[in-house]
């Protein structure tokens, strides 16, 4: 079953930025956990997401569609990338979201839907 790893984080809590001491650090934890959902063949895909300040909202409501610069939501956190894992059962989706090298923040897991056959 596939199942959506949604990565969100605190802003307050700024993650390192290219030129930081910590950087490479930072992405080469990230790149490690990447690998190693490769070699297990559990890894569909997966990417970072450029910041909030960078959404953009399509809303629909009864028949009409308006455009707002923003996220569809005001979060405490911001959604950060995500991972698409392919594994037996839940468990074993938790177990690769308590791997994420996240820091502070949370990894929401969640099925996705099967569309096979619509």
């Amino acid at each position: 079953m596939k199942y959506l790893l949604i990565l969100a984080s605190d802003p307050a809590i700024p993650s390192p930025a290219p030129g930081d001491d910590d950087f490479d650090a930072y992405m080469g934890a990230w790149g490690s956990y990447t690998q190693e959902l490769v070699e297990a063949g559990v890894y569909q895909g997966g990417e970072a997401l450029q910041g909030h300040e960078t959404a953009t909202t399509v809303r629909h409501a009864e028949g009409s569609t308006s455009i707002v610069d923003g996220p569809f939501a005001e979060l405490k956190e911001h959604l950060g990338g995500y991972y698409v894992l392919d594994v037996d059962t839940l468990d074993d989706a938790l177990a690769w979201a308590k791997k994420v090298p996240i820091g502070t923040g949370a990894v929401e897991v969640r099925p996705i839907f099967p569309t096979d056959g619509y």
